[in-house]
């Protein structure tokens, strides 16, 4: 390492976020950018480990000592080179991704001030982009054809797998846009779409053709492929079936989401099917990013105030004891749209929808208590009897994904992404894609 004693003397700088009170006002990216010069020295806290956990922790086996070098010697187009090898589109994960490579970063465990892994992943990238060192490649062909049905982080990554295999990649997806839960799932304030058309736009040009609006049966695969990669993801939400689950008012976090970046994308919908927060008492069910997600765009629309309940209890702050490393820690999270407004509250069970003329205007909720299991397993939810009402006119259910039955398929079929494994991590769904790329290469190559 150009510094091997980097860590000792420069603490962990974040870039952190917009203000507030700007930030609130548009749907631009809340995340702020370091200028080169501290990228840099961020880059330099990086230890070059003997054992270096943060590769082992990321999914994808990003190699973060290897690119941190290269950043901190000012060799960004090596340090794409590094990160381009892993991850097909560090663009994404450096925006989106929770970093698991950070938590097991052994600054983070020591003194918990990891390297800005994340952070640094995102800069390379950008500067890569900017100064031109990313170019469209072209590949020589192999004569073999794969489908790839689903245009999400998985079926994105397999595409770009296949293609610079050699083979005639198409993908198809269902909806009008390409990115599956990437372009509908995630807001623009955390990943802005013009960075989902770069890439789209150099992987077309790479060779890979992508056919919107076209919904495949999975049970009646299209002809003239010699390999199909099931990429649909795991759409159907969670829900909450309890008494006035019928009421108007009452939507899923994806409808709103999905169509909020709709809109921003130059769409319109009738009075009647806008789903808005404007003036509204917004009560978000649901602790995780998908009901933060919520939040921040609830505000953005001019909610007047914003609720998030969660079933489990509070996490501690900074530290867990019962989750120690290498599990994945256990801890309060504050989002950058939990900073911008909203009342949080942990231990509540939704009982009832209450509503008035057909509409939405409370939720009765129950405070519950958490017990050990007797047999050492989960925790056993306990109601206490403590009931009251709050007041709703608008609840948006963000409670997670139902994992999607895994059909019989033909043996050139393989499946990747949430489509496999339930819902999971954009970074997870990158590695399941490359990996069904593998399979299928070697099915495909016997």
């Amino acid at each position: 390492m150009g510094n091997p004693k980097a860590f000792m003397t420069i603490p962990r700088q974040e870039a952190g976020y917009r203000p507030v009170h700007d930030r609130i006002c548009d749907f631009s990216e809340v995340e702020q950018t370091l200028n080169i010069s501290d990228r840099k020295l961020q880059a330099s806290r990086c230890m070059d480990c003997g054992v270096p956990f943060c590769h082992w922790a990321c999914p994808l086996g990003n190699r973060p000592p290897e690119f941190q070098d290269a950043v901190y010697k000012g060799l960004w187009d090596e340090a794409y080179l590094i990160l381009s090898k892993t991850n097909d589109f560090p663009e994404f994960t450096g925006r989106i991704c929770p970093a698991l490579c950070e938590k097991s970063c052994v600054l983070k465990l020591s003194m918990d001030a990891p390297v800005t892994i994340r952070e640094n992943e995102a800069a390379i990238t950008e500067t890569a982009f900017r100064e031109g060192f990313i170019q469209p490649c072209h590949y020589e062909r192999n004569g073999k054809k794969v489908a790839v049905i689903g245009s999400g982080p998985a079926g994105l990554a397999a595409a770009n797998q296949l293609n610079k295999k050699g083979y005639e990649v198409t993908v198809f997806e269902k909806l009008e846009y390409i990115g599956g839960l990437l372009r509908f799932g995630i807001p623009n304030f955390k990943l802005s779409k013009t960075v989902i058309d770069r890439r789209i736009k150099l992987m077309e040009e790479e060779g890979i053709t992508f056919k919107t609006n076209t919904e495949i049966d999975i049970k009646n695969l299209p002809e003239g492929f010699d390999a199909y990669c099931l990429c649909s993801g795991a759409p159907e939400a969670r829900d909450l079936s309890i008494p006035g689950r019928e009421l108007n008012g009452i939507h899923f976090a994806l409808e709103m989401l999905a169509q909020q970046n709709r809109i921003l994308a130059g769409q319109s919908f009738s009075k009647k099917d806008l789903i808005n927060a404007k003036g509204k008492h917004v009560l978000v069910i649901g602790g995780g990013d998908t009901g933060s997600d919520c939040i921040g765009t609830s505000i953005r629309q001019g909610a007047a105030s914003v609720t998030q309940i969660e079933i489990m209890p509070k996490p501690p702050i900074g530290c867990n004891p019962s989750t120690p490393w290498p599990q994945w820690p256990i801890v309060l999270k504050t989002s950058s749209s939990h900073e911008e407004g909203c009342t949080r509250r942990w231990n509540l069970a939704s009982n009832k929808f209450i509503g008035d003329n057909g509409h939405v205007c409370g939720v009765e909720v129950e405070e519950v208590e958490w017990m050990p299991a007797p047999d050492g397993g989960r925790p056993v939810m306990k109601p206490t009897g403590k009931k009251e009402i709050i007041k709703t006119e608008m609840v948006l259910l963000a409670m997670g994904f139902l994992k999607p039955e895994k059909p019989q398929l033909p043996p050139n079929a393989f499946m990747a992404g949430d489509a496999a494994t339930g819902a999971s991590l954009v970074v997870r769904c990158i590695a399941g894609g490359r990996d069904a790329a593998k399979q299928i290469d070697q099915f495909l190559s016997k």
